[in-house]
C-alpha cells in the first residue's frame, strides 16, 4: 500500500472542486456529492499513483464510479419517499456561473429532470453534456463499451431535450422575477402573484416526511398564488410570520430565495422562469436534511472542466 504524501495531497486538493461538481450533478446531494468526493480520495490514497498519466481523469473516473454506485443504491429511497423527492439546493457563486451552460446544467429544473434517467443514462450525460469527457473515457468511468456509452449517451441527450424547455429569461430577468415574487409573497400581493405566474405553474413541495408540505405537485396560478400569499399571515414550521425572514440568493446557479426563521433555514425556493418571464416551475425544499449545505453557508463553485 501506497502512503500518500504532500504533493498527492495537493494534487487530489487541486481538483476537489471539479470532483465534487461531478458527483453532485450526479447524484443531486450534496452530502451523498461530499461522501463520493471523500471516497473518492481513500481510493486515491491507496492507489499505486505511479501508474497514473492523468491524475484529473483517474480522478473523475473514480468520483464518477463512486458517485454512480451510490446513485444505483440511492434509487428504491427516492422512489419510495413521502410526495416529491427534490434535489438537495446548493449556495452558488455568481462568478462561477456566469456561462448559461454552467449555470442550466445545475440548475434544480435540470436536476429534477436528471432524476428520471436511468443512474447509468444520468452519469453519462453529465460527463458528455456537462464535462465534455470522450466516449473513450466515458466508458472507462462507468465500465461499459465505448458502443454501449454511445448509444446511452444518445438516449439520454434526447430524453432531457424533450424534457427541458429551451427558452429561459437571462439572468437579471430572472432575478427581476425573484425579487418581485418575494415583495408579492412576502406583502401577500396576489394580483403581482397572478401576473408572474404562468397560468399552469407547477409549485413541488420537498418535506420529506419530516414537515408538512404539499404530497402532490400543485398546480394552476390561482392555487399557487394563494399559497404564497399567505406567507405573511401564517405561522410555518413553528415559525411566526414577524420572525420569518427572506433573503435573495443564489442557488443551483440561479437566483432564489431562503426563508429562516428561529434561528434556523426553513426553506428555500427556486424557479423556472420561461423566455416571457412567467415563472412556470417552483421548487420548494423543506426538508431539513437537504438544507444542510444551505445552512452551513458554504457557497459551491461548480465547475464544468
Amino acid at each position: 500500500m501506497t502512503h500518500s504524501s504532500d504533493a498527492d495531497e495537493q494534487v487530489f486538493h487541486s481538483h476537489r472542486r471539479l470532483l465534487f461538481s461531478v458527483a453532485y450533478r450526479i447524484l443531486g446531494s450534496a452530502a451523498d456529492a461530499e461522501d463520493a468526493v471523500q471516497d473518492a480520495w481513500i481510493s486515491w490514497s491507496s492507489a499505486d499513483r505511479s501508474q497514473v498519466v492523468d491524475p484529473k481523469a483517474y480522478l473523475a473516473r473514480i468520483v464518477s464510479n463512486l458517485a454512480l454506485q451510490r446513485l444505483r443504491s440511492a434509487r428504491h429511497h427516492r422512489e419510495t419517499y413521502p410526495g416529491p423527492w427534490l434535489p438537495e439546493p446548493v449556495l452558488t457563486d455568481g462568478d462561477a456561473a456566469d456561462a448559461v451552460t454552467d449555470a442550466e446544467s445545475v440548475s434544480m429544473a435540470m436536476l429534477v429532470v436528471l432524476e428520471t434517467l436511468s443512474p447509468l443514462e444520468r452519469a453519462v450525460f453529465v460527463l458528455r453534456e456537462v464535462f465534455d469527457f470522450s466516449h473513450a473515457e466515458i466508458a472507462a468511468a462507468v465500465e461499459r463499451s465505448e458502443a454501449a456509452v454511445r448509444q446511452t449517451a444518445h438516449r439520454a441527450r434526447e430524453h432531457v431535450r424533450g424534457q427541458r424547455p429551451r427558452f429561459t429569461a437571462d439572468r437579471s430577468q430572472q432575478r427581476g422575477v425573484t425579487e418581485r415574487f418575494l415583495a408579492a409573497s412576502t406583502g401577500g400581493d396576489i394580483n403581482t402573484l397572478l401576473e408572474l405566474l404562468s397560468p399552469d405553474v407547477t409549485l413541488w413541495t420537498d418535506g420529506g416526511g419530516k414537515v408538512r408540505q404539499a404530497l402532490r405537485p400543485i398546480r394552476g396560478a390561482g392555487t399557487v398564488a394563494a399559497w404564497f400569499a399567505a406567507i405573511g399571515t401564517v405561522t410555518y414550521q413553528g415559525v411566526a410570520p414577524h420572525d420569518m425572514r427572506a433573503a435573495l440568493v443564489e442557488i443551483n446557479g440561479g437566483p432564489g430565495l431562503v426563508f429562516s426563521g428561529a434561528g434556523r433555514v426553513v426553506a428555500t425556493v427556486c424557479f423556472d422562469i420561461d423566455a416571457d418571464c412567467r415563472i412556470t416551475a417552483i421548487h420548494n425544499v423543506a426538508n431539513p436534511d437537504k438544507l444542510r449545505a444551505v445552512a452551513d453557508g458554504t457557497t459551491h463553485r461548480l465547475a464544468t472542466r
